[in-house]
């Protein structure tokens, strides 16, 4: 077959399927576009899911006869200085957007270059260029897409419900409204309004602010700033703490020189970060900035510039490491917020109101006591067995518990009773705080065992008699191979047989622990991530399982001194606010929130 020339109809819809794969990417082009035109509001109207119109509007400098006409041409840019694709400033460069929208759909563009007394207008059908012609606009641009995807029809079989390409269009408007704090932004999608985002400062409050609109509440509740700046390479932004995750990874926003991303070298980075703060299968909630010279990273690696390609990509990971570990070891022992407001929930749930059927039948029982109805006459019926309610009959506080006041003014407050030997209920000057006693001795073990780990090897101690544990073959034959690892750690085993261990030294610091269930444990843990992790990985998973059965365990009585002495190791240690599996060591109730219960605000 003979080799011809394609036309230009033809190579634009070429372009069109690697640069629009559905409405959302139209939007993205779209905005993008009025970004780059220096715009401080946009407007964004879709229908029926973006296939029938979109419609975004600017207040940005807009264009002139000339530019306009050049717009809709291929390879035509105002994006780049000279012909350098190393040297992106903005967001687009390709000038591919418009001649490929106009290809497969009915693209009308208005547009009035600010300073200019008139609008001019140009439409573009399936791939025909219409004449230039003057029309009523303010300055900015209009650009209409209207039945997209007419010229190819067969794409729209590929396309999901309205419903679904609504949220894809709101989430492109969400990040790049994220990545530009300083644009106001409106999404009306049909009937709806889903977005309408004011314009803030550019500075870490403004940006915050904006993040909680767009991830919530409760997100800035819990965020964590984030900074650091290494080899020209700047970083910023906000995480959650760990004790905030979702299942997942839809509320992780990466941005590189302002435009958003998903790179995996920043998704493995943020994923190292909070290894062993977050339970298995879970994820983080961030939005995380990196600004760097725009030679250093390529942004030409993808059609549709969601890649990019680092020049020195292990200094972007070991900053954004570093910066999210630094940021979450100081906030030590801080806990998610969601917990409380948890709490709060489920006590608001199940607390009976005065119609309730719980509440009526605490009246039927009152009755049949003899206390008579709530009626007339019920404060002479308990008049009697109330008598005296106002003097105390006894000591109130325990001796063991009548702490100096000056603990009370400490982060975790002064402990005041053990619940079920179970909970630790503390208390500070303005809040109640609840603990798991198991869970925040747990990270407490563990984080020891990493600092003896990282001092040259955690402390043993010999047993009297080798403890042999039977195992499985394939796990007996996983602990002899990692048995120098696992020695690091403070245990010695070695193979006893083919389907059984024998266990010489256990850490110190674990005590008496369950030295069978220890192994079976580890056992498990070393067959499941068999090759999938780092030595230091691989390491700290094993520091944690141990940390687990060396910690009090729930059901163990302990005495007011050592309550107060976990809580005050609680203070002192990074990461304190949850255990080694993601979950919430504490939970802090405002004494507000407790007014607000028993209807006293």
């Amino acid at each position: 077959m003979a080799i011809r020339q394609l036309s230009p109809e033809t190579i634009n819809r070429i372009a069109a399927g690697e640069v629009i794969e559905r409405p959302a990417s139209v939007v993205k082009e779209l905005v993008e576009n009025a970004i780059d035109a220096g715009a401080r509001e946009i407007e964004v109207v879709t229908s029926g899911g973006g296939v029938s119109l979109i419609r975004v509007t600017d207040d940005g400098v807009g264009m002139d006869p000339a530019d306009l006409v050049l717009s809709v041409e291929r390879h035509a840019t105002s994006k780049l200085n000279g012909d350098d694709l190393l040297d992106i400033r903005t967001l687009g460069f390709r000038g591919e957007a418009l001649p490929s929208i106009g290809s497969v759909a009915e693209l009308t563009i208005v547009s009035r270059a600010r300073g200019a007394s008139e609008a001019y207008a140009l439409a573009v059908e399936r791939g025909r260029k219409g004449p230039l012609m003057p029309a009523a606009g303010n300055p900015g641009t209009r650009v209409e897409v209207r039945n997209l995807f007419s010229a190819t029809p067969a794409r729209l079989k590929f396309l999901k419900s309205e419903r679904a390409e609504n949220l894809a269009i709101g989430d492109v408007v969400k990040r790049l409204a994220m990545a530009h704090p300083e644009v106001g932004f409106v999404l009306v999608t049909g009937e709806r309004t889903p977005l309408r985002l004011p314009a803030t400062t550019r500075d870490s409050q403004g940006l915050l602010q904006r993040l909680g609109q767009v991830m919530s509440r409760t997100f800035v509740d819990d965020a964590l700033e984030i900074a650091g700046e290494k080899e020209g390479i700047r970083l910023f932004g906000f995480a959650g703490l760990p004790t905030l995750h979702r299942p997942d990874a839809s509320q992780q926003f990466l941005f590189v020189n302002g435009r958003p991303v998903r790179d995996r070298l920043l998704v493995g980075a943020v994923r190292a970060a909070y290894s062993d703060l977050i339970p298995r299968g879970r994820q983080p909630l961030l939005a995380i900035f990196v600004e760097l010279n725009p030679q250093e990273v390529d942004v030409n690696v993808h059609p549709a510039k969601a890649e990019v390609r680092f020049r020195n990509s292990a200094a972007v990971r070991s900053l954004l490491i570093g910066a999210l570990g630094h940021a979450l070891k100081q906030a030590g022992h801080r806990a998610s917020a969601a917990g409380a407001a948890a709490v709060l929930e489920i006590t608001e749930r199940n607390t009976p109101s005065a119609t309730s059927p719980r509440f009526a039948a605490s009246r039927r029982v009152a009755a049949g006591q003899g206390l008579g109805p709530m009626s007339a006459g019920f404060a002479e019926a308990i008049q009697a067995p109330l008598a005296g309610i106002d003097e105390p009959s006894a000591a109130v506080v325990g001796d063991a518990f009548a702490q100096a006041p000056e603990l009370l003014d400490r982060p975790l407050g002064a402990a005041r009773c053990q619940i079920n030997e179970t909970y630790i209920i503390a208390q500070t000057r303005s809040s109640m705080i609840i603990v798991d006693q198991h869970a925040a001795h747990e990270r407490l073990v563990y984080e020891r065992m990493k600092r003896m780990l990282a001092d040259g090897g955690v402390t043993r101690q010999g047993l009297l008699i080798p403890e042999i544990v039977e195992v499985s073959e394939d796990e007996a034959e996983a602990l002899a191979e990692r048995s120098e690892e696992l020695a690091e750690l403070g245990l010695v085993l070695e193979r006893f047989g083919p389907k059984a261990v024998a266990v010489r030294e256990t850490p110190a610091l674990l005590g008496q622990t369950d030295v069978k269930g220890l192994v079976r444990d580890l056992a498990a843990e070393i067959l499941r991530d068999e090759g999938r992790q780092a030595l230091k990985e691989r390491l700290e998973a094993v520091c944690a399982t141990m940390a687990c059965h060396g910690s009090v365990r729930a059901g163990r009585r302990l005495t007011a001194d050592e309550m107060n002495a976990l809580l005050r190791e609680m203070e002192a240690t990074p990461f304190a606010g949850q255990c080694n599996h993601g979950r919430p060591t504490y939970v802090e109730l405002q004494l507000s929130d407790i007014e607000r219960l028993f209807g006293r605000r």
